[in-house]
């Protein structure tokens, strides 16, 4: 979800003279090159093999949610160590990512993906070579570490190679594309378990997957280059958690930190297949295609909510995308009713709900929340303001989450606890968008100022 890094033509705030050919950003005025307003080249190969990690990394992320039920029979464990192998995920999060996001800034973004999401997949390789509970632990703790990188790097990548208005469509083709990938490779990867060691064949393939992502990275993925005054600062994007406090002085900032703990899909996607084996008696490999249905329609919603979100706000202005947002709360959380407080039995219903359901699911954060972001935060602290918010709060409040719901779900069920983790903070949650409404397009018209302010040091 979230780091920003070098300033490029149309990530800054720079407004167009359209008779002296200038370029005036905040306080500082240059003369553009004659390129300058050209899109970055390579944006679809750059766009098509970050999707393509993305999907890997959160592929290789979820091997514990598919292949759970047999790794519980290889170890003697309870539905509670699903909460906690899941939360390791989560807590990685909340720590590696702003870490990641710091060493991206420091390094270079494609250096830091093309070593840490793509040859760090040799520690999930090893994974499956665990003998024991503990060992697995460790390995796969290490493994997860550089499975976070890849989003808050690729979502700061996206920012700077698109225009504000173009954001929704770059962020809901990475995750949607990343989804279809998703849906192919999770069933097939979920065939090991019709073996009881299917999860360490798993688990070999995923890190193999994630060197080749690697390699991709380094050949396909183009850096913008600095190319304006202000970004040859060699401060601006970088993740500093000192700039935090600045972050929350800006109300939308603040407040959808205030939100996230109402976002419990992290949650939702870590037990869906275990859910469908105890509380629906699927079998893994069976709950895993259907997981792949729910992600295929994920996939659309992603693609389709980019375009959706970028439309409301032509028809409705800024406020388009917080009515997009109340819609789709609600939306999701009649939804996640449908889908998962009846049992639709094991034939080509439940099929068509779970993508139905799909549909739904991941429509708000590429059409909403990452742009919104994106429209207020200073692009000198962009890496600051994704980090902070998706890395440390929402990694955090997610590994808290999960590791409660494996516990809650031995004492009441998953079904019971789908119910209040899901349902209920997505109904919350559509009744506490209304605070955006007046905050949000007052920030956005704010961004300029507050630009031109850190510029200045006055901020």
């Amino acid at each position: 979800m979230q780091s920003g890094e070098r300033e490029t033509p149309m990530s800054t705030n720079h407004f167009a003279d359209s008779d002296s050919g200038t370029t005036s950003t905040g306080n500082v005025t240059v003369a553009p090159d004659d390129d300058s307003t050209a899109p970055p080249k390579g944006r679809g190969k750059a766009v098509g093999t970050l999707a393509v990690a993305y999907s890997v990394d959160n592929t290789e992320n979820s091997l514990i949610n598919t292949f759970f039920p047999l790794i519980r029979d290889a170890f003697g464990l309870s539905l509670g160590a699903l909460g906690i192998l899941a939360s390791l995920s989560r807590f990685a999060r909340m720590i590696a990512g702003p870490a990641w996001a710091m060493a991206a800034d420091r390094f270079g973004r494609k250096k830091v993906l093309f070593l840490v999401t793509g040859l760090w997949g040799l520690w999930t390789a090893s994974a499956g070579l665990a003998q024991n509970f503990t060992m697995l632990l460790v390995l796969y703790g290490i493994g997860v570490l550089g499975t976070v990188a890849s989003e808050p790097i690729i979502y700061g990548l996206l920012g700077d190679l698109f225009r504000d208005e173009q954001r929704g469509r770059a962020f809901g083709t990475v995750r949607g594309v990343g989804a279809l990938i998703a849906m192919g490779l999770g069933p097939a990867i979920a065939l090991f378990a019709n073996d009881p060691n299917g999860w360490r064949y798993g688990m070999f393939v995923m890190g193999g997957l994630s060197v080749l992502s690697g390699f991709g990275i380094l050949a396909f993925v183009q850096e913008p280059e600095r190319t304006t005054a202000v970004s040859d600062d060699p401060d601006v994007g970088r993740f500093r958690i000192g700039d935090a406090v600045k972050l929350f002085k800006i109300p939308t900032i603040a407040l959808l930190a205030g939100m996230l703990p109402l976002v419990t899909s992290l949650v939702l996607y870590t037990f869906l297949v275990t859910f469908f084996v105890d509380a629906r008696g699927w079998e893994v490999p069976s709950a895993a295609l259907l997981f792949a249905v729910f992600s295929g329609g994920m996939a659309l919603s992603s693609i389709v909510g980019g375009f959706l979100g970028d439309w409301f706000v032509r028809c409705f202005g800024l406020k388009g995308r917080v009515m997009l947002m109340q819609l789709y709360l609600v939306a999701a959380a009649v939804a996640s009713v449908v889908a998962l407080q009846i049992d639709w039995g094991q034939g080509l219903v439940a099929y068509v709900v779970m993508f139905l359901f799909g549909l739904v699911m991941s429509i708000g954060f590429s059409a909403c929340v990452f742009p919104m972001v994106s429209t207020v935060a200073p692009k000198q602290l962009s890496a600051t303001a994704f980090g902070v918010l998706f890395s440390l709060i929402q990694g955090g409040l997610a590994g808290l989450m999960t590791l409660a719901m494996g516990y809650l779900g031995e004492a009441l069920g998953l079904t019971q606890v789908m119910f209040y983790f899901v349902t209920v903070p997505y109904l919350l949650n559509a009744v506490y968008w209304f605070v955006f409404y007046r905050t949000y397009p007052q920030d956005a018209a704010k961004q300029d100022e507050r630009t031109a302010a850190i510029d200045t040091g006055t901020f």
